[in-house]
């Protein structure tokens, strides 16, 4: 094999090594990434959100690879995505649109310490947030300033031809590694925090009390190990002394408390069969489409699932189908509803009918023909 000069003069330098928990780090930046908010005022902050969690993906990847300081410069760059997030939310609303606007075009617009400063001062939330976690927010400064050491080469160890060396090439790498991965259990738990400043969901919706007093979002909630990981419930705590925490908590404590079983209809489009009386207990908790899937399966034991929206939303019950392909198209929806019978459609190996209710199309699986009597009963709703 001949000597290959490209591949040697860029791996001279590089020392790659292996983070033990990255799939596990992977697993936890989507309980970020599923914290959107419905806030429209706000609906930019996603995006934000998602570059952000990538940011730290393409550290963890650069680490690995041997590009030690490029992955420390990507960290840093998450929290200042993240600062940005909440400087184009929390700043006056009158500005808002101008300050977007230099942002997108590239004019002069203010640098990390220009924006926490800004929003110290003035910022709506901020002030407020900063105030109440003013621990978590010094210990992310002094992570910041350890990242722009290696942003800014400061110290031989920052250097490439220092650290990889091939005198230093055989020296443990473990306490580098343990540097990096508290860097990064900082940033990913920042990231988190700096989106609590859009609206407090992600936390919220972590108490069961409140869970189960707000409908279908779409926030999901901080996990109980993600939060202790990488936030620390102290400083959670805190967060909830802040005001745009209690508003929300206030507001929402005096709604009617949801049981269970209308919970898991209302959040996630599963219907226990076995308690539809429990449920239609508090049918005023329910939208039309829950009420409808709720009375339509009341009908049959034969049925399993109910497709609304054309195929694109499905309500679940505790009934296996016994359908074995998993995937379903649009199409297939269109089609039933052209159906010239709209009744024991052949679908695989179940059977689908189709039903109007209240001007909404429902796609009902069943796992055996409905009889005659059955299609009798299904008119009468209609």
């Amino acid at each position: 094999m001949s000597f290959n000069f490209l591949k040697y003069k860029e791996n001279e330098y590089l020392v790659p090594v292996k983070i033990q928990d990255k799939e596990s780090y992977y697993y936890d930046l989507i309980n970020i990434e599923n914290s959107f908010t419905g806030r429209v005022d706000a609906w930019i902050s996603n995006t934000f959100i998602i570059e952000s969690v990538q940011l730290i993906v393409n550290a963890i990847n650069l680490f690995e690879t041997g590009y030690f300081d490029c992955a420390f410069y990507s960290l840093r760059q998450s929290l200042e995505v993240s600062i940005t997030m909440i400087y184009l939310v929390d700043i006056d609303a009158s500005k808002k649109d101008q300050e977007l606007h230099k942002w997108k075009s590239e004019e002069g617009f203010p640098m990390y310490r220009q924006m926490i400063d800004f929003l110290k001062r003035n910022g709506e939330i901020f002030k407020d947030f900063r105030e109440k976690l003013d621990d978590y927010f010094t210990h992310i400064e002094s992570i910041k300033k350890k990242l722009n050491k290696y942003v800014h080469k400061q110290g031989f160890d920052k250097f490439y031809i220092s650290k990889n060396h091939p005198i230093n090439r055989s020296k443990s790498r473990t306490c580098f590694i343990e540097k990096f991965e508290n860097y990064l259990k900082t940033c990913i738990g920042a990231i988190a925090v700096f989106r609590l400043a859009i609206d407090p969901f992600p936390v919220l919706l972590n108490d069961e009390e409140m869970y189960h007093r707000t409908d279908n979002l779409m926030t999901k909630p901080y996990s109980d190990d993600f939060i202790e990981k990488y936030i620390g419930f102290n400083h959670i705590n805190s967060y909830k002394e802040t005001d745009i925490y209690k508003g929300h908590y206030d507001y929402f404590i005096t709604e009617e408390k949801k049981k269970e079983c209308v919970t898991n209809v209302v959040k996630n489009q599963y219907i226990d069969t076995e308690k539809i009386d429990e449920i239609l207990e508090q049918k005023n908790l329910l939208n039309d489409l829950d009420l409808g899937a709720i009375l339509i399966c009341k009908l049959s034991d034969k049925i399993t699932n109910i497709y609304v929206i054309g195929g694109l939303m499905t309500y679940y019950t505790n009934r296996d189908t016994v359908r074995t392909k998993i995937r379903w198209s649009t199409r297939d929806f269109r089609k039933f509803k052209e159906s010239k019978s709209p009744f024991n459609i052949p679908y695989d190996e179940a059977f689908i009918t189709y039903l109007v209710l209240k001007d909404q199309d429902y796609f009902i699986e069943h796992n055996e023909k409905f009889s005659i009597e059955e299609i009798e009963k299904f008119k009468t709703i209609t």
